[in-house]
């Protein structure tokens, strides 16, 4: 079996899916790599290395597809919307594609890939049970966009951190509001403290109080009925305007008195809630920054821009998007131990198992035969949701 792994073309995208590290236990899968020349250079890894732990180079994208049985890509197809449509004359049919490829909001590159005959795997769909954790690249990457978020907060910022006393006088620390404790907040909280900052925490689950509080933050309490805040994947589940329109009623108080405020509320496939209106960000002092880790989902504050700055009443608001392919080298590393642990419970006997009692493949199984398989996506498209083709 041979894993091809291209060069990735989506802009700003300097991310690679497999790493050189990653190769022995591919090895021992049976599989043999083939990396397109240069496709790790931007995340730190050299051709050379990648020689020296076994795989072969390719010096042509084209070549990658024509001998991969696998195709590992960190953004694909819908996930890459324009570059990513040049790489659908290279796909074959019944070869494999597993990477993030956006099929919630995506569904109609997919129904392109499905009469390919392509067999798509989306990363982004891996359930959260405790069997596929390690498989989890939407956690793995936002951990890496919860610390980046900080450190693009603190530089933005005009006022340091932490507090200091000097000759000069005593510096009294940055007070910084994470808004939603998943992965990527809780990162962002533990790396707010690290840097010397008085930190709050918030999220529409108390159940989260306790993980924000071991790390030393303050778990902002707000009298609102909740319901339940994740749907049965583990995702979060979105919630009725009324609830949003009533949580940004008493958050208004709350994000006044804070120098950074960092959002990272986002529901699969749908664009992202609005926490913070512009009357919010008015309310805040002057210097203040926003990072807005929704940007790309649309933003939870109102006058995000995603991939821009945005200065408003000497606010600053932050719409980064793809935060981890700022830290490459590391956000590379873990998503490609996902894709490789991944691996290891699709390939058997140097085959893929398409097995649909198996949660994991079954909830990751976008396409195959032909036809969209999976019932979300189908039921985006239009179709009935039942499920066909993914047990056979």
């Amino acid at each position: 079996m041979i894993i091809g792994v291209p060069r990735e073309t989506c802009p700003g995208e300097r991310r690679v899916a497999l790493v050189p590290a990653v190769l022995a236990p591919l090895k021992k899968l049976g599989a043999e790599a083939v990396i397109e020349r240069g496709a790790g250079l931007e995340a730190g890894f050299t051709d050379e290395e990648y020689h020296e732990k076994g795989a072969r180079l390719a010096g042509q994208r084209d070549d990658v597809f024509a001998e991969a049985d696998i195709v590992a890509q960190v953004r694909a197809l819908g996930a890459n919307p324009e570059a990513g449509r040049l790489d659908l004359p290279l796909l074959r049919r019944d070869q494999s594609l597993i990477g993030m490829c956006e099929p919630l909001t995506a569904g109609e590159v997919c129904r392109e890939a499905a009469e390919r005959g392509v067999n798509l795997f989306s990363m982004e769909l891996i359930p959260r049970i405790t069997r596929a954790q390690s498989m989890d690249v939407l956690s793995s990457q936002a951990t890496v966009a919860g610390y980046k978020a900080v450190l693009l907060a603190a530089d933005a910022l005009p006022r340091m951190f932490p507090m200091l006393m000097t000759a000069a006088g005593t510096v009294a620390p940055a007070r910084v509001f994470v808004i939603g404790a998943g992965v990527a907040g809780l990162q962002a909280i533990a790396t707010a403290r690290r840097l010397g900052a008085v930190v709050s925490g918030y999220d529409v689950r108390p159940a989260v109080k306790e993980q924000v509080e071991s790390l030393g933050a303050k778990f902002v309490e707000m009298k609102l009925e909740t319901g339940a805040a994740e749907d049965k994947g583990g995702y979060a589940r979105a919630m009725g305007e009324e609830f949003y329109r009533k949580q940004r009623e008493l958050m208004t108080e709350v994000v006044k008195h804070h120098d950074v405020v960092i959002t990272t509320a986002v529901v699969p496939g749908k664009k992202a809630p609005v926490l913070l209106t512009a009357e919010m960000v008015r309310g805040m002092a002057p210097g203040s920054v926003i990072v807005d880790l929704a940007a790309e989902r649309g933003g939870n504050c109102e006058l995000t821009r995603p991939g821009e700055t945005v200065v408003e009443g000497g606010v600053t608001i932050l719409g980064p998007a793809n935060l981890p392919a700022m830290v490459p080298y590391h956000a590379s590393q873990m998503y490609a131990q996902n894709i490789v642990n991944f691996l290891k419970n699709l390939v058997k006997d140097n085959a893929i198992r398409f097995e649909a009692n198996d949660e994991i493949i079954r909830e990751t199984l976008v396409t195959r035969g032909g036809q969209v398989v999976h019932p979300r996506v189908k039921e985006l498209l239009g179709a009935s949701p039942a499920m066909s083709g993914a047990g056979a």
